[in-house]
Parts: C-alpha cells; sequence; structure tokens
C-alpha cells in the first residue's frame, strides 16, 4: 500500500485511511463485497419443488447427479464450481468433453450419501427425483441437515403444460444461483431464436403421429403428455400418440400402440440395449406388424439427454424435425 503524493503532510493523513479500507476483521466480509453481493443480485431466494432457499452467495461447492443437469452447469460456464458428477445416460456433447474431463466422477451411478459428504459440498443438483431418493440415504433435509443446499430439476415437479418456458426458468434460476444471470439469459435469447427458426420451417405442415419407444417388452415405456419428451415431438412437428398420459414417462399396452396407428416411432438411445437391438424388438413383433410406423420402416432416434429439461432440447428439437420431415428442414 504506498501512495506517490507531491505533499507529505497529504501522505500521512491518507495512510492511516488506506490502511484502515484495506484491513478487515478475521472472519469478517469487506462492506465492499457485501455491496457487490447485493448488486449481483444477493440474497437471492428461491422455491425450487417445494423447498425454498436463499442463497447469500454462490455455492462454491457442487456435485450434480444426472446429465442434463450436468450440462446446464458446464454450458452455464461453471466447470470450476463442481466437485463430483455422477450418472451419465451417455456421452457428454462434444462441446463439453473437456470441462467434464475435469470433474471427480464420484459414481457411475448414483453415488452414496457418503460418498457425496466426502466431495465437502455446499450444493447438490440433481436431475430426476431419484437423485434425492430419501430410502437411499440422499433426501433434501438429509443434506440440509449436513449444510448442504439442494436443486431438483424441475421437469420432475413442474405442474404447467409449458415444458419450455419451464426450462427457460430452470435456466434462469440457475444462472441467478449462481451469479452468471448475463450468460443464463444469453442462453434462453439464443434458445428462443433456434426454437423459432425451426417452427418456421414447419409451419405448413401436417404434424405426423408418433409412439416414443424407450423400452420394454411386456408393455411399452413411452413419453406422456406432460414434460419435455411431449414437447419436442410438437415442435418437431408431430403429435404424441400418447400425449393422454398424465405424466412425463409412462407404460403403455401394445394394444394400444398398433390401436393408435403412429406414422414413425422415435427410439430412445441409451444403456445397455442399443438401438438396432429396439428396432429388431418392434419389427418382429406379429403384433406390430400393421403398425403404419413399423410397415414403412420409419423410425427416429434420440439420446435420451435430448429428451429431458437441459440445455441440448432447442438443438434436439431441429434434429427431430429433421428426422420427421427431412423433406422441409433440408436447407
Amino acid at each position: 500500500m504506498s501512495r506517490r503524493t507531491p505533499a507529505l503532510i497529504a501522505a500521512a493523513v491518507l495512510l492511516p485511511l488506506a490502511l484502515t479500507a484495506c484491513s478487515t476483521p478475521e472472519g469478517d466480509e469487506p462492506t465492499g463485497n457485501k455491496a457487490a453481493a447485493k448488486s449481483d443480485g444477493f440474497p437471492y431466494t428461491v422455491t425450487n419443488c417445494g423447498v425454498t432457499t436463499t442463497f447469500k452467495a454462490p455455492p462454491k461447492r457442487v456435485v450434480t447427479m444426472n446429465q442434463h443437469v450436468t450440462e446446464i452447469m458446464l454450458e452455464l460456464g461453471l466447470t470450476k464450481s463442481l466437485v463430483g458428477t455422477a450418472y451419465l445416460d451417455d456421452k457428454v456433447l462434444p462441446k463439453y468433453e473437456k470441462d467434464y474431463a475435469s470433474v471427480p466422477v464420484i459414481a457411475k451411478e448414483y453415488p452414496s450419501y457418503e460418498q457425496v459428504l466426502a466431495t465437502n459440498p455446499d450444493f447438490v443438483y440433481g436431475g430426476y427425483a431419484s437423485a434425492f431418493a430419501a430410502g437411499d440415504g440422499r433426501g433434501r433435509e438429509a443434506l440440509k441437515k449436513s449444510g448442504i443446499e439442494t436443486r431438483l430439476n424441475t421437469e420432475s415437479c413442474a405442474k404447467a403444460d409449458t415444458p419450455m418456458e419451464t426450462l427457460y426458468e430452470e435456466v434462469r434460476e440457475v444462472g441467478r444461483t449462481f451469479g452468471v444471470t448475463d450468460r443464463a439469459e444469453a442462453w434462453i435469447k439464443q434458445a428462443e431464436a433456434d426454437n423459432a427458426a425451426t417452427a418456421e420451417k414447419l409451419k405448413d405442415l401436417k404434424p405426423l403421429p408418433v409412439f416414443v419407444y424407450d423400452s420394454g417388452d411386456k408393455t411399452a415405456f413411452t413419453a406422456g403428455g406432460k414434460g419435455i419428451g411431449n414437447e419436442l415431438i410438437k415442435r418437431a412437428g408431430g403429435t404424441n400418440v400418447f400425449a393422454d398420459l398424465d405424466k412425463s414417462f409412462g407404460d403403455a399396452s401394445w394394444e394400444n400402440v398398433v390401436a393408435r396407428k403412429p406414422e414413425a416411432i422415435v427410439i430412445y438411445d441409451y444403456g445397455s440395449t442399443t438401438v438396432e437391438q429396439k428396432k429388431k424388438r418392434l419389427l418382429s413383433d406379429p403384433a406390430l406388424a400393421d403398425v403404419p410406423a413399423i410397415k414403412n420402416k420409419r423410425f427416429a432416434v434420440m439420446p435420451l439427454s435430448d429428451a429431458v429439461l437441459g440445455v441440448r432440447v432447442p438443438a434436439a428439437v431441429e434434429k427431430l424435425a429433421a428426422q420427421l420431415h427431412p423433406a422441409a428442414t433440408t436447407p
């Protein structure tokens, strides 16, 4: 702390003031930092899936569970906040590979409560409700008692049937929580533009009846009318034949698949069962032989991470539209 002034007396007066400004009792936050925190939007209070939390500052040590929330963090430039991650459904996008490789993977699937605590986190961000399974010791209340705040991706609890707006709000709230509002708003603005561009290409087309095949043998595990999966189909120029299923995912009978006559089948690609194995199961089932999509072998494929509430969604709409309506979307 030195200042060059032409008058010695000025230096004598200014020095004590400068020392006072630059010294703060140990453990206290400088007044300037408090002002900066408030100007950056803190304290910030948010209610997420029934849990209200007030953040005085951005979390610094974060564990993510499930791929789509990990990718939200990476997209918003928050890699250095991550002290652990878990549970990929498929590969992270190439644009995230380098950042993802720098984050410790604490479990292949869900970590135990002890594995979470071992990272000394102050925040855990889960993608599905199962990330906070109380029976496994990872309940939000249990983590709170250990001094750890939490967030659950809102697709798991959203009630309004506006999934794209829910996605924007998810990104916006995460941006606010971590003090990167500008990054979140920039992403939302670009997402809105991308969605509008795809809608313009498809505006004169008749929607195509679509059945989503996630998995299942005795019954078909499929996308229902809630959540981003159904929204993806609508925005890509399709109509989900199981939109009346009042949940994001659920079981449907094969008899209903036949009765609803889908003209295209969207296969979710993830896990140990390959896309080709799923196609073979569908094509070899004699009960499905008269389904138009089966007759015409009309399939589209989506990675599961494209079909959940995350930053892949706008690009996923465009990619699915290109598979359902190639003539309309080819430049």
